[in-house]
């Protein structure tokens, strides 16, 4: 039968709502995301949110898991020399095992190449990589290789490290008051070679964290302006930094020592009591690498720095 009336269905019901971009959301809310989807298990004791995940071991060690890669024209350049690509592909994860005071043991690496690229940059690579591993200790076990459809390089590794039970330190360790203090200086690293160059913080990271002087500690990959309030948003805290304090790396400015990223130093805390004995510790320990204070945690959340580098942006 006829209907005896019409309804009129405004355009709007029909318009979906597009999903939100990973490049809007940026990495730390995709992270948040991803988060519950992610089982766990007993053995894990810290999970996604840290440099590294800790795994009860046996004995008196616990177990580090580091997983981390470089992209050609993300974290280098075409035409880089391939050792020294290598060597920054191992270097990134070992400087995470040295931010939670652990010692790097194991890798395994996954290579994502173009198969027309020339195999001695293959080779280069990984003689890149096999110089730095001897460096630290570090077998390189194995791995996968895969093919990519254009051109291009990726090299992921992934590391294992061990630490004494109970010695670890973590992000959200840090409490209201301490001290915040940086390794080496800060800024400029792509235009000085740096980012290629580096030295993971193993040593200092490890005298730091056995000490018990460390109250919470990170690496500083993404820069200044975006580790610390990660580091701060982990332990509930603000911070307030100051800017004169900044160990800018000559010919730099303090806003590329907040902004510029992958400087690969620590980031720690520590209590105002124990400023004397951490700079004591490094002048034994690590006399080359400096440690400088640039601020102090604070209970009251509403912190902010200039971004340092954004995955996705």
């Amino acid at each position: 039968p006829p209907l005896s009336s019409t309804f009129c269905i405004p355009a709007s019901f029909f318009r979906m709502e597009p999903e939100p971009s990973i490049r809007q959301t940026g990495e730390d809310a995709l992270v948040a995301r991803l988060l519950p989807l992610m089982p766990s298990n007993p053995s894990l004791e810290t999970g996604p949110g840290d440099d590294c995940a800790i795994i009860r071991g046996s004995g008196n060690r616990q177990l580090l898991l580091k997983t981390d890669c470089v992209v050609e024209g993300m974290h280098f350049l075409p035409g880089t020399d391939p050792e020294l690509i290598g060597r920054k592909a191992l270097a990134r994860a070992v400087s995470d095992i040295g931010a939670m005071g652990g010692t790097p043991l194991h890798a395994l690496v996954t290579l994502f190449v173009h198969a027309d690229r020339p195999i001695s940059q293959v080779e280069g690579i990984y003689r890149g990589m096999g110089r730095l591993a001897r460096q630290f200790g570090i077998s390189i076990a194995g791995g996968e290789s895969s093919g990519l459809p254009a051109d291009g390089l990726i090299i992921n590794v992934a590391l294992t490290g061990e630490v004494e039970e109970g010695k670890a330190v973590l992000r959200s360790t840090a409490r209201a008051g301490d001290l915040i203090a940086v390794t080496g200086t800060l800024g400029g690293s792509f235009p000085t070679g740096h980012h290629l160059s580096f030295m993971p913080r193993v040593r200092e990271g490890g005298i730091l964290a056995a000490s018990g002087v460390a109250t919470s500690m990170m690496d500083l990959s993404d820069g200044l302006g975006t580790d610390l309030p990660r580091l701060a948003a982990a332990s509930g805290l603000g911070f307030r930094i100051h800017e004169e304090l900044l160990p800018v790396r000559p010919g730099f400015t303090a806003a590329q020592a907040v902004g510029d990223g992958e400087d690969y130093e620590l980031l720690v805390t520590f209590r105002p009591g124990d400023r004397e004995r951490a700079a004591q510790l490094a002048a034994e320990h690590f006399p080359e690498t400096p440690l400088t204070v640039i601020g102090e945690m604070t209970a009251e959340t509403a912190s902010a720095l200039p971004p340092g580098y954004r995955h996705f942006s």
